[in-house]
């Protein structure tokens, strides 16, 4: 078997080498920095990572089941406790050996039923052919970076630009936009800003990160209850711990909660409470240091951030191998081609609580697949049938997510989930004691 290509050292990517490595799937992987991190390592040049950041989810809703954070890492770790999380993860696991660091891919082409691979390493090209490929770049690394309304003359910065508070020092600062990222910037500014104002076209639910002294996202155990419910108390407990967006000046969400993704921030509220955070209507008219609001109210600033979000962006590879559609690839559970069997978009999936672990087990799932389709095996063959048949299909759980390109790869984690473990079941089921010799001249490490 030809080596299988896994393009990112992020999360995804390395779990995505594990399997591989795990299930005897010769790979190299690829990673533009010097080392294993992605989004996590702030000093990654693909990076958008802010020295305030911390992780949004909690370390235990979060966290590879396999290799668990120590109890000396805090519950919503710092950027550079990630770093490190990944650092261990790839030296517990062996994972160095399989990547070459400083390295980006330029370009992926399909030759017949391989993947002619042109990467860049100190200058030099070289083209190499692959018997798959396997993209873990991430999703949040490209800017979405709407046009004003008029012409701005003051700084002009997205939210991926920002890196440390110092940037506001004595400035008016506009923030557009309020997912988890520009929350946070916003509550940074406040510190630093002559003033901070955070405009907003549509409503947010907010929710805090500790409910009782625990991790928000941890609350409920085992208990799996129905969607809608889980909607229902998840509101409750909103507005009985917060209060609703409209008391704090806020535009009221038109949906559902869950159908777009919430704030886990209840600082901003507190600033806004405070009169730290002033909150605007949408944009309207953009001339100079002037902006106009949808309500008619008007004020000049120094500096627009923009916290408008990512897009999805793979450079490296046309669109029409992607079977892209909208916003998205349209693919079978966000990973498979509906035509290619070795091509795969490793970690296109986002969903309220899924974590590493989620994505783990799509990495699983993947490597399965790959193992057992060269094998020749019927649970392989059902999921070739059945990715082709069903490549448009959403794992949303009933959810009606809002039509935004943020929430174009979004799914409903339970019902995701339930269908990966059904495949992988299948897989590891009528895996052969036979099929182990056409993977055993792989070098890579294979355990279970």
């Amino acid at each position: 078997m030809k080596p299988y290509a896994v393009i990112g050292a992020g999360p995804m990517g390395l779990c995505s080498v594990r399997n591989l490595a795990k299930h005897g799937i010769p790979c190299v992987g690829f990673e533009i920095h010097s080392d294993v991190g992605g989004l996590w390592d702030i000093n990654s040049p693909t990076s958008t990572m802010y020295e305030s950041a911390h992780l949004i989810s909690s370390k235990r809703m979060t966290e590879f089941a396999e290799f668990p954070m120590g109890d000396e890492v805090a519950l919503f770790p710092h950027h550079s406790e990630l770093r490190q999380y990944f650092r261990n993860y790839a030296s517990k696991f062996d994972l160095y050996r399989h990547y070459e660091f400083n390295t980006e891919v330029v370009s992926c082409e399909r030759a017949g039923d391989e993947w002619h691979i042109t990467t860049c390493c100190d200058g030099v090209e070289q083209t190499r052919e692959f018997g798959g490929l396997l993209i873990a770049n991430g999703t949040l690394h490209h800017p979405n970076m709407p046009e004003l309304p008029g012409e701005f003359t003051g700084e002009l910065l997205h939210s991926s630009e920002y890196r440390d508070s110092a940037m506001f020092d004595g400035k008016r600062v506009l923030l557009v936009g309020c997912g988890n990222s520009g929350a946070d910037i916003a509550v940074d500014a406040a510190h630093r800003a002559k003033s901070i104002d955070i405009s907003l076209r549509r409503g947010y639910y907010f929710l805090p990160k500790f409910i009782g002294g625990k991790a928000t996202d941890a609350l409920g155990g085992r208990i799996k209850l129905p969607r809608f419910i889980q909607q229902r108390i998840s509101a409750a407990i909103s507005k009985l711990m917060l209060g609703t967006p409209e008391q704090y000046g806020l535009p009221k969400p038109d949906y559902k909660m869950f159908e777009s993704h919430p704030v886990i921030n209840s600082l901003i509220l507190h600033h806004i409470g405070h009169g730290d955070i002033q909150p605007r209507k949408d944009l309207a008219d953009v001339s100079g240091n002037s902006v106009t609001f949808a309500d008619g109210s008007r004020s000049e600033y120094d500096m627009i951030l923009m916290a408008t979000g990512y897009k999805l962006h793979y450079p490296f590879l046309d669109r029409k191998y992607l079977n892209w559609s909208g916003y998205a690839p349209r693919l079978y559970l966000n990973v498979f081609h509906p035509e290619y069997d070795n091509l795969f978009l490793m970690g296109m999936v986002e969903a309220a609580g899924l974590g590493w672990e989620g994505r783990n087990k799509q990495a699983e799932m993947v490597a399965l697949y790959i193992r057992q389709l060269a094998a020749g095996a019927d649970s392989a063959k059902t999921l070739q049938a059945t990715k082709r048949a069903q490549a448009g299909a959403r794992a949303d759980g009933g959810m009606r997510y809002l039509e935004l390109e943020r929430m174009a790869y979004y799914v409903h984690k339970e019902t995701y989930l339930k269908v990966v473990a059904t495949h992988t079941t299948a897989l590891l089921k009528d895996r052969r004691a036979t099929d182990t010799v056409q993977f055993s001249a792989n070098t890579a490490p294979v355990s279970r």
